[in-house]
């Protein structure tokens, strides 16, 4: 039992058997000198997994499987969290990285489980294929959490896996990021509204587009939705995205729209869209943009079009009403400067605007 809750914690709440590698090899986890972050790669053939008792202590922990599947372990998933919830109470683990590897849905939510006893805040899960279906919700729940970040994961379960990672969490989410998705298929009716979530990060799905971007933001599931991040995400003009977010009924502040390839008019016969009253920021850095775009919000406390390829100064009736205009990195300020795309390390414009 001693052995639980290390184990537990560091592969996915699993009880491992007590595998040991070559003495000679180097250990997989490292902890660092004021015992608060952890990081562990177990790619070895055999890894060493008694290496990661060191990481009791930290309070940052990166776990890294090497690609390989944990499916060897999904016998101990059941195993009851409650005999050892006094210890998992007394880890100070806040922030946790989980990556590469093939993991059985039903041994992910039960480690969720376990870990709805513990003070973790801030979840990754990166380069994950999540296999098979999930298992049925018990009444204890997963974690608190502040922050979830996911980025290249792979669901089994299609448009029904981020309303089943949903149920396992409890309440109160304000930071939720999906990168890389390999699927953003969405089942608005089996998803519950997030009604503390005020950012919203769909940054790098360069497939996801605007109609992708509508069927994503289900209507009145982010009540308060305040930063909204679309950075490299297929968008194509900025009356496209006004027309998701009108669909959804969501209220952002901040909007990112950057590193996408945006035209400056909308689709023809495509109605007028009201923006948002409350944006008040909209970040179009990067996009490609050789004029401003038409039908921007009448009014911006920022808007951002540096490092696009403007070649003349905007004039004032192509912009709204704006109080912090940013334009550097256009061509008609400095004609004889690399333009954005170009590598230069001796000009200020290119290493601002490098990607």
């Amino acid at each position: 039992m001693e052995r639980a809750p290390c184990l537990l914690l560091l592969l996915l709440l699993t009880v491992l058997p007590p595998l040991r590698a070559s003495e000679d090899a180097p250990e997989p986890c490292e902890l660092d000198d004021e015992d608060y972050r952890c990081a562990c790669n177990f790619s070895d053939p055999q890894p060493d997994w008694a290496s990661s008792y060191q990481c009791m202590a930290a309070v940052e922990v990166e776990l890294r499987a090497g690609g390989r599947s944990l499916e060897q372990f999904l016998e101990r998933a059941d195993t009851d969290p409650q005999q050892y919830v006094d210890m998992i109470k007394a880890l100070r683990l806040r922030r946790l990285i989980v990556g590469a590897a093939q993991v059985p849905a039903r041994l992910l939510f039960r480690a969720l489980r376990a870990l709805g006893y513990s003070r973790l805040k801030e979840l990754t899960l990166e380069d994950l294929e999540v296999t098979g279906s999930s298992p049925p919700l018990l009444k204890a729940t997963g974690p608190a959490l502040s922050t979830l970040r996911l980025r290249n994961v792979s669901w089994a379960t299609g448009g029904a896996w981020l309303s089943e990672l949903q149920q396992w969490l409890k309440p109160g989410l304000r930071v939720l990021s999906i990168a890389q998705a390999h699927s953003l298929a969405i089942s608005c009716e089996q998803l519950h509204a997030f009604p503390a979530l005020t950012t919203l990060d769909l940054s790098d799905n360069p497939r996801l587009g605007e109609r992708g971007l509508t069927a994503v933001l289900c209507p009145h599931k982010f009540p308060v939705l305040r930063d909204l991040a679309l950075r490299n995400s297929g968008m194509e003009t900025p009356a496209g995205v006004c027309t998701a977010l009108a669909a959804a009924a969501v209220q952002p502040h901040h909007l990112d729209l950057s590193r996408n390839v945006l035209r400056a008019t909308a689709h023809p016969g495509a109605p007028r869209c009201v923006w948002p009253s409350a944006l008040s920021s909209l970040s179009l850095s990067s996009a490609g943009l050789e004029q401003v775009p038409k039908g921007l919000p009448a009014k911006l406390s920022v808007l951002d079009l540096s490092c696009n390829k403007l070649t003349r100064a905007p004039r004032p009736d192509e912009l709204p009403q704006v109080g912090n205009l940013t334009l550097f990195g256009n061509p008609f300020l400095d004609p004889g400067a690399p333009k954005p795309h170009e590598d230069s390390q001796n000009s200020g414009v290119a290493r601002v605007c490098a990607p």
